[in-house]
């Protein structure tokens, strides 16, 4: 379990650590400051070959105070290094200001931001941004973003300048991912060093494209095997993560020990979707899986089908009638399932007209389909539902909310995507699954993951028509073997992606769920 902290919630843990005389602020500033100079030369070893040259940017706060360290330590190694400090040396904070001066004091020269505004007249090899990181609580003045704005331009360079920056790329909130500028060419790093734990922002929105790779190193300020000073910080939402142990099967299992899923399909020409989505509910273990067709495309869906069953569905009587069998324990609708339809046939599956209600996955025309009036939906839903929007069916289904995430913040922290799905998630009363490269997953009572597809786990291909439909089908799937709605919605997203990376480029929505085997036995299932 990886937890995503708050700027403000790794300033409580530092003080805590201050305050138990773990360390004082210097010791932990010169940890962190070794623990960028590391990740550097981790990252690149033939940096550490020979003394090159570099550029440091350090910023008014404890950020920088970092900055003068690692600018120490690249001295020290043999690097020619300039240093350029946003603000008044004398209004550093103390700690910062004993590393300015014990640069100074090496004979290193310190000078105004103003002087990095032209392109220096040695090409650097490496260029430090230690100006705001996760301490940026307003925008960007014209001079800051002069100098962030040439950062970006260094990394074009031929051959490109490497640029680390310190917590967070400046001018990003860390608490959401969100610019605190107008400016669009202003971009982040090729690296990124923060310490004990990952923020929220190196996972959301913007700052998980522009932060690079992500290097989360130690300060040594909690017990290394149970993390006493983490223990009062209840983080905000945590990263999607699988047990391998509820996916597994046993023995002596049957195909009804893992449920049985049926998933609601539109009418003739319009089925893909939810064939698509009952082969993820299939392949990700249901015991059973039966597509529920109205009389229009019984014959288009029978041909197209194997192991998946056919049951015909025509309105909201035939599905009362289907859902009398008790067996069937978990449904998915709205993939291809049409508006109409969809406003028939959910109030059904969701207790209406006497149905026992069963964990269902809404997604699609199951969610458009309320559009116009959400209230109605929402008094249907219970807590084992999962509503899976993407951007625009978010906006419809929550349109106060999505305005909110809309704004342009002008300080931070801004409000994040974590901030809307957990929102949205209360007012529902069913965990949500917000999707997106950066997907987030709140259930009602607060607890929210991210799935994050950056970098490392990047995963561009799942821009292709039908992917969400599978995911949509790989959460009913889980629910049918007795998950409960958020570790469903929370392990299919995870898998989803770990389906497309296996698959790599010229993925196809078809692709997806024939993907799993391979990811189920590196997971040893």
């Amino acid at each position: 379990m990886v937890e995503l902290l708050t700027a403000a919630q790794m300033r409580a843990i530092e003080q805590a650590a201050i305050e138990s005389d773990q360390a004082s602020g210097l010791d932990l500033m010169e940890k962190a400051g070794r623990g960028i100079f590391e990740a550097i030369f981790e990252e690149w070893p033939e940096l550490a070959r020979e003394p090159q040259r570099a550029v440091v940017l350090c910023g008014p706060g404890n950020n920088g105070g970092d900055g003068f360290v690692v600018a120490r330590l690249l001295r020290e190694w043999g690097w020619g290094v300039d240093v350029f400090l946003y603000g008044n040396p004398e209004k550093l904070p103390p700690d910062a200001k004993v590393n300015h001066d014990r640069w100074k004091a090496l004979g290193g020269a310190v000078q105004p931001i103003e002087a990095f505004q032209d392109a220096p007249a040695e090409r650097p090899a490496l260029a430090l941004d230690a100006l705001f990181g996760t301490g940026l609580t307003r925008g960007l003045d014209e001079v800051a973003a002069q100098a962030i704005g040439l950062l970006g331009l260094m990394r074009k360079w031929t051959p490109p300048v490497r640029v680390v920056a310190v917590d967070m790329p400046s001018g990003y909130c860390s608490d959401s991912g969100r610019r605190l500028f107008e400016e669009q060419t202003i971009k982040g790093a090729d690296l990124t060093v923060t310490f004990e734990r990952p923020r929220l922002g190196h996972r959301l929105d913007e700052a998980a494209i522009v932060s690079g790779k992500v290097v989360v190193k130690p300060l040594g300020i909690r017990h290394p095997e149970d993390g006493a000073l983490l223990d009062s910080i209840t983080p905000v939402a945590q990263e999607c993560r699988v047990n391998p142990h509820w996916l597994a099967k046993r023995d002596d299992d049957h195909k009804y020990s893992h449920g049985h899923a049926l998933i609601l399909s539109g009418g003739s020409g319009k089925t893909g979707a939810a064939r698509l989505a009952a082969r993820g509910a299939l392949r990700i273990g249901a015991g059973l899986v039966t597509l529920g067709v109205p009389p229009s495309a019984q014959m288009e869906v029978a041909s197209q089908i194997t192991a998946l069953m056919l049951r015909r569905i025509d309105g909201a009587d035939g599905l009362t009638e289907v859902l009398g069998d008790e067996r069937l324990n978990a449904v998915c609708m709205g993939p291809g399932l049409g508006l109409e339809r969809a406003r028939e046939l959910v109030p059904v599956v969701l207790g209406q007209g006497g149905v026992t209600p069963r964990p269902t996955v809404l997604d699609a025309d199951a969610l458009t389909a309320f559009a116009d009036a959400p209230e109605n939906l929402f008094g249907l839903l219970h807590e084992e539902c999962v509503l899976t929007p993407h951007g625009g069916e978010f906006a419809r289904l929550f349109p106060d909310v999505a305005r909110k995430l809309a704004e342009l913040p002008v300080k931070g922290p801004a409000y994040s995507k974590v901030d809307a799905a957990r929102e949205a998630a209360e007012r529902a009363g069913c965990t949500v699954l917000f999707k997106g490269p950066d997907t987030v997953i709140a259930a009602p009572d607060g607890r929210c993951f991210v799935n994050s597809a950056h970098h490392d786990r990047a995963a561009p291909w799942l821009a292709t028509a039908g992917a969400g439909d599978v995911l949509a089908g790989f959460i009913a799937g889980l629910l049918a073997r007795g998950l409960s709605a958020q570790v469903a919605a929370e392990m299919a997203a995870w898998l989803h992606v770990e389906c497309a990376r296996e698959f790599g480029s010229g993925l196809i929505a078809e692709d997806l769920p024939e993907q799993l085997p391979a990811v189920f036995k590196r997971l040893t299932i």
